[in-house]
């Protein structure tokens, strides 16, 4: 059986009042993407950035190739934010500078010392290349449509060349057109680089189209996780839901509070 590569115990968080996770457990296994679903509010990316340490956990344990993520600092946190990297819902990109130099931001943060310009311009131009953007690294992203901004986003992240990819959101504000190609360009970068993929999203097309498990959640933990068929031929009235974009009508404000 394969060990997981990530490993999510028996997480809590809240922010004041509202309870995001009561009991969060989840595993990521090596070389998969694993799409995370739930409605707007439920602690989705917050999953993320506590996997990354832009989060902390009230309680409970995150593991790494076993290895305690809550507990890291310095170098090590240094380490694994070069290992697992993010592309932000907005790509969070510099307007200020150059689309070369926005994805060259995250080499100069881990690498001055290591690489040198030129082989850092070296991987600008590959990871643009495989975000289908070549030759752009002149251009400002005040330039850049929306669909493109992301893929710039998608560029920085996978200049690094980590192991684990996180998307949060990735197709939130496309046309369908820019929408399969992000989905294309998720399902081309696990192949060509090998990389271990989270994807959070409440877009049912992107979770079938690149997902090998799916996880549901809701009301603060994992209701479900497995395949796309599992989520398919689930009869739970919460997932049936979801998948159809249904609003219960019995949730009170209460529990849409965290409760």
């Amino acid at each position: 059986m394969t060990e997981p590569l990530i490993v999510f115990t028996k997480i809590r968080k809240a922010f004041e009042r509202k309870v995001v996770y009561r009991n969060l457990s989840l595993d990521v296994l090596p070389g998969e993407t694993l799409t995370v679903m739930g409605g707007s509010g439920v602690g989705k990316s917050v999953m993320l950035k506590m996997l990354i340490r832009l989060l902390d956990p009230d309680r409970g344990s995150i593991l790494f190739h076993g290895d305690e993520v809550t507990q890291m600092k310095g170098e090590r946190l240094r380490q694994l934010r070069q290992r697992i990297t993010m592309l932000f819902q907005g790509a969070a990109l510099f307007d200020s500078l150059s689309v070369g130099d926005n994805v060259a931001y995250a080499l100069r943060e881990h690498f001055r010392d290591t690489m040198t310009e030129k082989q850092m311009a070296k991987r600008v131009a590959w990871a643009l290349e495989l975000v289908d953007l070549p030759g752009i690294e002149e251009m400002r992203p005040s330039d850049l449509s929306g669909g493109m901004r992301k893929r710039v986003g998608l560029a920085r992240s996978i200049a690094l060349k980590p192991e684990v990819l996180l998307y949060d959101e990735p197709t939130t504000g496309l046309d369908p057109v820019n929408t399969t190609r992000i989905n294309h360009m998720i399902n081309g970068l696990k192949k060509a680089i090998k990389v271990t993929s989270i994807v959070v999203t409440h877009d049912m097309g992107t979770a079938y189209a690149v997902s090998d498990r799916m996880a549901m959640v809701h009301r603060g933990e994992i209701i479900l996780q497995g395949t796309p068929d599992l989520f398919k031929s689930s009869k739970d009235p919460r997932i049936r839901d979801f998948m159809e974009g249904r609003a219960p009508e019995h949730e009170s404000v209460e529990a849409l509070m965290g409760g």
